[in-house]
């Protein structure tokens, strides 16, 4: 079985002023589809410039970044962007919500970019998410009404609403508590459980690294070492 997501010699390149700033160094990684990783990095290690282009944000100075076999940088714009919509959820750690919609409207908006579906269709999946995530008391709440924790469960909500293959989660409990950051963790853990979800997380929390079943190590935009599976890792230690 083709891996979901895979990276292929992959550099980019940064211009700034008359200097160019190297964020990746020939990347090479493979992600089976079902998968709960973490790109593990200090701050400026290159963990957010992998995700976006993982996420066809952006695309590579040089070599190949495939989403479910297509090659992103071949893809027109309208390609690319029905590729995001139908394939890809994201998590940020600014949570991304619009301020002037509710919790029940912000859920919905990915499939009102997306169509295909009816009203009645969108709001029973809209309002299962948010029964899933514990939100069902909040639903007429603006994202300035909701606690942080709150607000990450509406964007969680709103990354799964399209039924995406891959979510995509830069620094998701950044901005959180550690308790409320575990909630988080463990909701999304359970959601890959059940739904065979692929979870792609950057961070340099450790309390997240301990959840993932795999961890890819980064640092200067190099992976470090080979990438490694935490349940293996766990059994060496015994």
């Amino acid at each position: 079985m083709k891996p979901i997501v895979e990276l292929k010699d992959v550099v980019k390149d940064y211009p700034l002023g008359k200097v160019t700033v190297r964020a990746l160094q020939q990347v090479n990684l493979a992600l089976d589809r079902g998968e709960f990783t973490v790109i593990a990095g200090p701050s400026g290690s290159g963990k957010t410039t992998l995700l976006n282009l993982v996420g066809g944000i952006d695309v590579p100075t040089s070599g190949e970044v495939f989403i479910d076999g297509r090659e992103t940088s071949l893809l027109s714009d309208g390609a690319l962007t029905a590729l995001r919509l139908q394939k890809l959820g994201f998590i940020f750690q600014s949570f991304n919500l619009i301020n002037v919609l509710d919790v029940v409207q912000n859920v919905e908006f990915p499939l009102l970019l997306q169509g295909g579906l009816t009203r009645a269709e969108r709001r029973a999946r809209v309002h299962g998410l948010i029964e899933r995530v514990g939100l069902t008391g909040q639903v007429r709440q603006r994202p300035g009404e909701l606690s942080g924790g709150q607000r990450q469960r509406v964007a969680i909500a709103r990354a799964l609403v399209t039924r995406p293959a891959i979510v995509l989660a830069d620094e998701p409990t950044a901005n959180l508590d550690s308790a409320t950051g575990n909630d988080i963790i463990e909701l999304m853990r359970e959601i890959n459980r059940a739904d065979h979800t692929t979870f792609i997380f950057s961070t340099h929390d450790p309390e997240v690294m301990k959840r993932a079943d795999r961890v890819v190590p980064i640092l200067d935009g190099r992976v470090e070492a080979d990438t490694y599976s935490r349940s293996q890792a766990v059994a060496e230690e015994r």
